[in-house]
């Protein structure tokens, strides 16, 4: 089985959990503090990772860093997750229960990428664009790339809108050589 499959079964099962007891938003939200962590500390995520490291020193490790934290219920689903064998891939886990949650939410990310920052004004409008085109919440988030020279590239899901400057002469270029000038 993959790590995806299994990952998203587990996802789906503290989704499941959460919602049951009626702490799905503080659960998501703990969650992605738990993604910041696990994401900025390299030596934890390979201490989960190492199959030669009990599972015993890897829950005394987790309620170390994060008893009293977060919810109590996460805690108690990662000491699942260390006994089934799955600490390895814990972050993996975290970050499909924040996707499963966003979908189940009707909530969708999407970035602009542009040469310098947008203003909050031009991200709004942006973001009311694209929330109306979709018809779904948009978290919307901007990425500066000096590169694009000037223009924007949106991506929202599996689509991309290049409205960059960089990528018109990019085809323009391919024009060129396709034409043999």
């Amino acid at each position: 089985m993959s790590i995806f499959t299994v990952a998203s079964r587990y996802a789906k099962s503290l989704l499941d959990l959460a919602e049951e007891q009626g702490q799905l938003d503080a659960v998501k939200k703990d969650i992605e503090g738990v993604i910041s962590i696990l994401k900025s500390n390299t030596e934890l995520l390979a201490i989960l990772k190492n199959p030669i490291i009990s599972g015993d020193k890897k829950r005394n490790i987790l309620t170390a860093i994060f008893e009293g934290k977060i919810n109590p219920v996460i805690l108690s689903f990662f000491y699942i997750l260390v006994n089934k064998g799955r600490a390895a891939i814990l972050l993996d886990i975290a970050q499909e229960f924040v996707r499963e949650y966003n979908e189940a939410k009707g909530v969708v990310k999407a970035s602009v990428t542009s040469a310098v920052a947008l203003s909050d004004a031009n991200l709004k409008e942006l973001q009311k664009i694209i929330t109306e085109e979709i018809n779904a919440v948009v978290v919307l988030k901007n990425v500066i790339d000096t590169s694009l020279i000037g223009g924007f590239i949106v991506r929202v899901g599996d689509r991309q809108i290049d409205a960059s400057i960089a990528g018109k002469l990019n085809k323009l270029d391919k024009h060129f050589a396709a034409q043999g000038v």
